[in-house]
């Protein structure tokens, strides 16, 4: 795992800390060298923080999502900032966590992204619902033969949605299968991740086509209508 902080001190916790739960941390403290650290290497997970010198953590996941890395990557915010939050996940971050924080609810956040991101054991390889497949295997999803770009979370809830057609998957389904947790009442991650699957699926960002957000319920994928 690659921790990009340049607080020294947090990053040697880290180190101290994720060891014995089994991860290997390499930690930079510049954003330009961690950059180039998570490009030339192979790391299972990422942890970025916003506030970084050389580059800034934006500057970064930018660089590598627009490099097309994927590699799941946890954001490190101030406490209170929404905007960089809302941000981060927008620009294709997995998750993100406020500091301070707990380790083992860094621990946690890290497992959860990392098993969303794991190989699928179901015997179906892939789903189709109108113009849309989604290899699951290879983890993509196909509108009329091209791929679409997407993030791991916003690949897991288009995934889910077309398991169920037509039907409402509620928020606590689709928090804990793309965030891993159930959400919290003030927590917008499920929502920000929906908006961008709605742009990146040509649905708009709030909606009323494609997938359909049900009032006090969830969201559920709408079938096309038969020509």
């Amino acid at each position: 795992m690659l921790v990009i902080d340049d607080d020294q001190t947090l990053c040697e916790m880290l180190q101290e800390y994720l060891s014995p739960e089994g991860f290997q941390v390499t930690a930079v403290h510049r954003g330009d060298t961690g950059l180039e650290t998570a490009t030339a290497g192979h790391f299972d997970a990422i942890v970025l923080d916003v506030m970084l010198p050389g580059l800034s953590g934006f500057d970064v996941l930018r660089a590598l999502r627009g490099q097309g890395v994927t590699t799941p990557l946890l954001m490190l915010t101030a406490r209170g900032a929404d905007v960089d939050r809302i941000v981060g996940l927008e620009m294709g971050a997995d998750d993100y966590l406020p500091k301070p924080f707990n380790p083992r609810e860094l621990v946690a956040r890290i497992r959860a992204i990392l098993r969303r991101g794991a190989p699928q054991t179901a015997a179906a390889e892939t789903l189709a619902m109108g113009p849309y497949l989604a290899n699951l295997k290879q983890r993509i999803i196909y509108r009329d033969g091209e791929p679409v770009e997407l993030t791991n979370a916003e690949f897991v809830l288009m995934a889910t949605l077309m398991r169920s057609p037509g039907e409402v998957v509620t928020r606590d389904d689709l928090a804990r299968v793309a965030l891993g947790r159930r959400p919290l009442p003030t927590d917008r991650s499920l929502d920000t991740h929906m908006s961008n699957l709605r742009r990146k699926l040509g649905d708009g960002p709030t909606g009323g086509g494609l997938i359909r957000s049900v009032r006090g319920a969830g969201y559920l994928l709408a079938p096309p209508d038969p020509d």
